[in-house]
């Protein structure tokens, strides 16, 4: 406690202690904290512009029509069949072994040539 108090008197008057710097920080975190706060007000105000000056949502009378008939086409996938076990029993995945890594049939649909 005697080193601090004579570090004090000798480095300024009598009474006056000198700054450790906490106050220089501490406006310069404020300072800091509040343009964080402008730049998310305006990053807000920003997006609330864009997005009021987007067209509004269709209504439903203009919504497009619903086709007459079915647009989607089913495919098969050749990598698996559609059938069950004829036991009713799911095979485990240590009892797939190889199934699934063998080569694809070619297609039939496509003539080759």
């Amino acid at each position: 406690m005697d080193v601090l108090m004579a570090v004090n008197a000798a480095d300024g008057p009598d009474g006056i202690t000198l700054a450790d710097g906490t106050g220089a920080l501490g406006i310069f975190m404020g300072v800091v904290a509040l343009a964080v706060v402008a730049l998310l007000i305006g990053g807000f105000l920003l997006s609330k512009r864009k997005h009021d000056a987007e067209p509004p949502p269709p209504q439903p009378h203009e919504q497009p029509p619903k086709p007459e008939r079915r647009t989607h086409i089913e495919q098969t996938d050749p990598h698996s069949s559609d059938r069950f076990p004829e036991d009713g029993h799911a095979l485990s995945p240590y009892e797939l072994k190889d199934h699934g890594n063998g080569p694809l049939p070619p297609d039939e649909e496509q003539p080759r040539g």
